[in-house]
């Protein structure tokens, strides 16, 4: 039994609270064997959080550095880490409500799409956005999960080969020409596959500096935080989840602020 895949129809017991992402949805998506940790996109409201929060003190877990599991926080864009021990295996989970990239109408539809869902777990275009960060292995991801989409503007807007978008602009040139100038593809990117291919890879490293930029104004928020969190871990230690929880979040309250006051956060 996939352990994450547990975790979530626990989570969700009477009510969807929280929707596969990531690396477990890449698993789903049947692009990967496995993932070595668990993310999820959780409903924004307190009686789901306190829920998973209980669910994971059920597992024994605790606090990994990050953000309270508070939607104070999770409003801002932060994330929440936790980890438990089962079977000899370190399970990790990890929590956010506004994924980055996605807009808050798209989340809303997400929520709908999603709820009759089991496993409830993201598209293949809401994961290909998720997936725009700065690791390169994610490209190729996107890549793979453009070849599932059933929309052909879909296909175009993630596909990360030079000779596919190419075959498709031989049949549709309108289409393909309309949206790859969304990506910051110009016209005379299409004079040969090299050149098409250089065009892709400057859009990616375009990306990667995105996510980039966008982590580092959250590890700068952060700062203050991270000098004080290894104190909190040794007050913490032995506590209860739930009861490491409100000495964490009272400790985080005036440190770590709620939302960041410069930059957009969904970049």
């Amino acid at each position: 039994m996939n352990i994450y895949i547990d975790l979530t129809d626990q989570f969700n017991e009477g009510r969807l609270r929280a929707i596969i992402s990531s690396g477990q949805a890449v698993v789903l998506h049947r692009l990967a064997i496995m993932s070595k940790d668990g993310d999820w996109i959780v409903r924004e409201d307190e009686e789901a959080l306190l829920f998973i929060l209980q669910v994971l003190n059920r597992h024994g877990a605790r606090y990994r550095f990050g953000a309270p599991l508070d939607k104070k926080w999770l409003a801002g864009g932060w994330s929440s880490h936790f980890e438990f021990m089962k079977e000899n295996m370190r399970i990790r989970t990890d929590f956010v409500s506004r994924p980055p990239r996605i807009s808050v109408e798209r989340l809303g539809r997400i929520w709908i799409e999603q709820e009759n869902r089991h496993p409830p777990y993201m598209n293949c275009t809401d994961l290909a956005e998720l997936k725009k960060t700065n690791r390169e292995k994610d490209y190729a991801i996107i890549g793979e999960l453009s070849r599932k989409m059933d929309l052909l503007e879909d296909r175009i807007r993630y596909s990360r080969s030079a000779r596919e978008i190419l075959d498709i602009y031989r049949n549709d040139p309108a289409s393909v020409m309309r949206i790859v100038h969304e990506r910051g593809i110009e016209k005379s990117a299409f004079a040969s596959i090299e050149t098409l291919e250089t065009a892709l890879d400057a859009e990616r490293r375009r990306l990667i500096h995105a996510n980039e930029r966008r982590l580092e104004r959250y590890s700068s928020a952060a700062e203050r935080w991270a000098e004080i969190w290894n104190e909190v871990e040794k007050e913490t230690a032995g506590l209860s989840l739930m009861d490491a929880h409100a000495i964490i979040k009272e400790k985080a309250s005036g440190i770590l602020p709620f939302k960041l006051s410069v930059g957009e956060i969904h970049e």
